[in-house]
This record gives C-alpha cells, structure tokens and sequence, in this order.
C-alpha cells in the first residue's frame, strides 16, 4: 500500500510539473509574439486565463507529494530535546491538522466548483468554465486528503508501536 500512496503522490507532482513547464513555454511564446507585433506577431489570446488555471492546478498537485516527504515548514525548536515518542506524539497531531485542513479544503473546493458550475461563470477571453478549473484543483486536493490521510494512519500507528 506504501508504494502505491508514493506512487499516486508522484505521478500527481509530476503532473503539476508538466503543467508549469507548459506554462513557462506558453508564457514564453506569449511575451514574443508581443515584442514582435510589429511583424505580425502578438500574444497568444488569453494567455493570463490559462496561467491561473495551470498555477491552480500546479499547486494542489504538488500538495500531496510535499506532505508526504514532510516538506512542509517546521520548526524544531523543541524536537532535539523531546525524546523518540513525544515527538512521534507530535508528529501525529501536524499529521492530524494536516488532514483537517485538506479535508476543509476539498470540501470547500468542492462547493466552489459546484457554485461555479451552478451559474455558469466563464474566463473573460477564452470562455473557459470556471468550474472546470475547480475541478482540476479538486483532482490534487483529494489525492492530498488521501496522502494526509495515510500520513495520519502511519503516524497514529507508530504512536502504538508499529513499525512505519
């Protein structure tokens, strides 16, 4: 089950990898056909749209490999002096925070979607649905509740003594 938790958390990281690699080419390719409108070039049309969505989407994909490797800021100002099992202790209650948070933000994330959806809210220059950028965030929000979730279990059951 392990791998197939970091399996899901990578490929979700890779990607919103691939989606900013995009962007910057798309964002490239947008400020040079600006700087040369003077030989028939010009931006591509709605180039701003289509960044907001690929950074939304970027962002909730890389969520769940971040917790997953803890790479979420800390601050071990007591951690060196506590022993093995109150930090433990405390590693399960972040991990415990962490999964309320990502729950609240689904579930937020997901009522966002559906009042979007519900009144047909589109991007000014390309018309996209709103919802549907929603939707993609929501993609890399379940997979971080799923991470955060099995980030909780592990750490509840190294608090009893299993191993992680």
């Amino acid at each position: 089950m392990k791998h197939a938790v970091e399996r899901l958390a990578v490929w979700t990281a890779l990607a919103g990898g691939g989606v900013l690699v995009a962007l910057v080419v798309l964002t490239c390719v947008s400020i040079a056909g600006r700087a040369l409108t003077g030989v028939g070039l010009g931006p591509i049309p709605g180039d701003y749209e289509l960044v907001e969505i690929g950074i939304g989407f970027a962002v909730f994909a890389a969520l769940p490999w971040c917790h997953l490797n803890r790479g979420h800021a800390t601050v071990e100002l007591f951690a060196p002096v506590f022993g093995p099992r109150l930090n433990r202790v405390l590693d399960a209650v972040i991990d415990l925070a962490v999964l309320a948070t990502a729950l609240l933000l689904t579930w937020r994330l997901a009522v966002g979607m559906l009042d979007k959806k519900a009144y047909f809210e589109t991007t000014f220059i390309l018309e996209i649905q709103i919802w549907q950028a929603y939707a993609l965030g929501l993609v890399g929000a379940a997979v971080f509740c799923l991470i955060a979730l099995w980030k909780a279990g592990d750490s509840v059951w190294r608090i009893a003594g299993g191993r992680s």
